[in-house]
């Protein structure tokens, strides 16, 4: 089975080439029947913040990229 990540950094709001990176990784599991991980790397405890993962979740949501499920590397 197919299994794709998508592992931003919650630092700041999402920007273009994070959207690339989600949306091939999105396809790419949807495609093969595989899992699509949403891995919120949040090892910058300085600077990351949890609007910041709360306006990532909501901006795919939007964009209709749903995750299987989220994972957290802190």
């Amino acid at each position: 089975m197919t299994t794709t990540r998508f592992a931003p950094s919650p630092t700041g709001y999402i920007h273009v080439g994070n959207l690339r990176t989600a949306l091939m990784n999105y396809l790419i599991a949807r495609k093969a029947g595989g899992t699509f991980i949403l891995r919120i790397d949040d090892t910058d405890a300085e600077r990351s913040k949890e609007e910041y993962v709360d306006g990532l979740k909501r901006d795919l949501e939007w964009l209709g990229l749903h995750w299987d499920r989220v994972e957290r590397q802190s």
